[in-house]
């Protein structure tokens, strides 16, 4: 059981028991607004829960109100080497801010953000972001304890002037040493902690590098909110963090696909299939678990534990909802009998 502290960013909790959140980042110029709202949109729509937006100068912080009147999730601010950018993000109803130790060196600098969040009167949390690559290599180290101790002095700045509506990440693009950051730091502290792998690269190796980092610290109770860092769309790190924490049963979003990877016993075309089932299935939004299986093997076996399923023959194959057969269709009329039954039993 995680029993980190909870915080709210927005009005989306994030520790203690709540739910792991989905975190994304924009790739616009923030100041470009339409283009920062209509990325926006499209991550809430591919199931974001919040959104970052980097700020590197006073235009970007001047866009902060006008594009959280048109989005629905909270947005954060991510502020590097200027503490003058936080202090205007603030007042421009910003719900949350990610610093970097790093690069926000005086202490001074940061005593007046902690000044005008409280000022506020809002609850503005501050994420510590350690990265590996951006870490004071004069004062430590790039190792996990390294990683640690520069969010722990960090952390004890803010607490000395009484501020602990904090969260906290210690990224690197290497897994293990990541790992071991998350692994350290839970030891010491209770702050909510925000996942991921750093850099992890594009699309295929980015999504092996955080599925594997994230799994571990998922599976070890090491994150409370998270990001799928990869190169290109922001809507593909959503959709990878969706089915990170689905194969983790940590949350369940719709449907669910399982099939096998085909080999010579399958007598009917698996992949073909798959990809109709995806073109062609409805918009759900029910937890639903459907097997498309290849042949006799574990094909039955399966297809009786999804909700509703297909077990492969020669050239044809059985359905099955939950544990009972209710047909066999031949090969070119599988799929549309499976999507009809699913209509039928579970809704459009």
């Amino acid at each position: 059981m995680r029993n980190r502290r909870v915080v709210y960013i927005g009005n989306v909790p994030v520790g203690g028991n709540n739910p792991i959140t989905i975190q994304s980042m924009t790739n616009t110029e923030t100041k470009n607004i339409e283009a920062t709202v209509d990325q926006i949109k499209s991550l809430e729509k591919a199931g974001c829960e919040i959104v970052r937006v980097a700020v590197p100068d006073m235009e970007s912080t001047e866009a902060i109100r006008k594009i959280k009147k048109k989005i629905n999730i909270p947005l954060i601010a991510d502020i590097h080497f200027d503490y003058r950018l936080a202090l205007k993000s603030i007042d421009q109803g910003i719900d949350g801010l990610r610093i970097n130790p790093g690069n926000i060196k005086k202490e001074k600098y940061v005593e007046q953000i902690v000044q005008k969040i409280k000022k506020s009167g809002r609850s503005i949390p501050i994420r510590i972001g350690v990265n590996s690559g951006s870490i004071n290599r004069k004062k430590y180290n790039v190792t996990p304890s390294g990683l640690v101790d520069s969010a722990v002095d960090h952390i004890k700045i803010l607490e000395k002037l009484n501020f602990y509506d904090i969260k906290v990440s210690l990224k690197s693009s290497d897994v293990l040493k990541t790992i071991k950051s998350y692994e350290k730091f839970s030891k010491k502290m209770d702050y909510p902690l925000h996942g991921g792998i750093t850099e992890a690269g594009g699309s295929l190796k980015g999504t092996v590098k955080s599925s594997t980092g994230l799994g571990i610290l998922l599976y070890k109770k090491l994150c409370d909110t998270i990001r799928v860092s990869l190169t290109g769309d922001p809507v593909k790190e959503v959709e990878v963090a969706k089915n990170i924490l689905s194969s983790l049963n940590k949350r369940k979003f719709g449907v669910e696909i399982i099939s096998c990877p085909t080999c010579g016993r399958a007598k009917i075309d698996v992949e073909s299939m798959v990809k109709k089932v995806e073109n062609n299935l409805p918009d759900m939004d029910k937890n639903l678990k459907i097997a498309i299986m290849g042949c006799a093997v574990n094909g039955p076996g399966e297809a009786r534990d999804a909700d509703i399923g297909i077990a492969g023959g020669t050239h044809e194959g059985l359905i099955f909802l939950k544990d009972k057969i209710i047909g066999k269709y031949k090969e070119d009329n599988l799929i549309d009998e499976l999507i009809k039954n699913i209509e039928k039993y579970y809704g459009k």
